[in-house]
């Protein structure tokens, strides 16, 4: 970050919040120099940050769950326990709770987010115990999830991130979008722009849908897409307040 600061450029984009603690200490010693911190909450004389709220489309991804679910119990499956996952656990959960408030719900972070059998092995045991939809926040581990979902019935799953219906149209029921790349282009577009201020923390939501939305399967009926929607204007007029906590029952192989 030394190095990329010596060469003078208007702005520095640390994408990670991991990075934060490098930014502050550096930033000090660069105040001609602008940073911003993707999926960070610090903030400086020549610092701020840009988050992209996952929680938001985890959320609508939880009340499309509640909607859709025969069953009544819904699944949630991640690896490690950091702070963007926390929150779109706890996004997702309540979002289930706003359309299902009857609904089971299984949740784990099972310590791996890259480990197939390991994954594999907690869906089955979530379908086993009654789920018919299970969000996956995983890396290469959520090919586990897939194999399960294949060996089994009338059971779908929520990505999150990028679009994975498209690629597993058999498995996938849609996926909580959260593009935090868009985080530091926000940044440099109000460099550009001038509007840049030091000393923030901006968050951008489903206002903005190139960074945060909810996509769905062709196939998920027409009033449950209305009501998503409705749903998501609710989010961004602010007179539903996703919650991102949790302190419920985790489940356990």
């Amino acid at each position: 970050m030394r190095r990329l600061a010596d060469a003078g450029p208007d702005l520095i984009i640390a994408h990670g919040g991991q990075n934060s603690e490098a930014v502050m200490t550096v930033a000090a010693d660069y105040p001609e120099v602008l940073f911003s911190v993707t999926q960070g909450d610090v903030t400086g004389d020549n610092v701020s940050s840009y988050e992209v709220l996952q929680e938001q489309s985890a959320w609508l991804a939880g009340a499309a769950a509640g909607l859709l679910t025969q069953s009544g119990v819904v699944g949630h499956i991640s690896g490690i326990r950091v702070t963007p996952g926390l929150k779109g656990r706890g996004g997702f959960y309540h979002g289930l709770q706003h359309t299902r408030p009857d609904a089971d719900f299984l949740t784990i972070f099972a310590g791996d987010q890259d480990d197939v059998s390991l994954a594999h092995d907690v869906a089955s045991a979530q379908i086993e115990a009654g789920a018919d939809i299970i969000f996956t926040m995983l890396n290469a581990g959520r090919q586990g999830a897939i194999d399960a979902m294949h060996e089994a019935e009338g059971v779908w799953q929520f990505g999150n991130v990028r679009e994975w219906h498209e690629d597993y149209p058999e498995v996938f029921a849609g996926s909580a979008i959260a593009n935090v790349s868009m985080a530091g282009f926000v940044a440099a577009e109000a460099v550009k722009q001038g509007s840049w201020s030091s000393g923030e923390v901006v968050r951008i939501g489903l206002e903005n849908p190139e960074a945060v939305r909810l996509s769905l399967a062709p196939w998920v009926e027409d009033d449950i897409v209305a009501e998503l929607d409705r749903l998501a204007a609710e989010i961004v007029e602010g007179s539903i307040e996703v919650q991102t906590s949790y302190d419920g029952e985790e489940f356990s192989l």
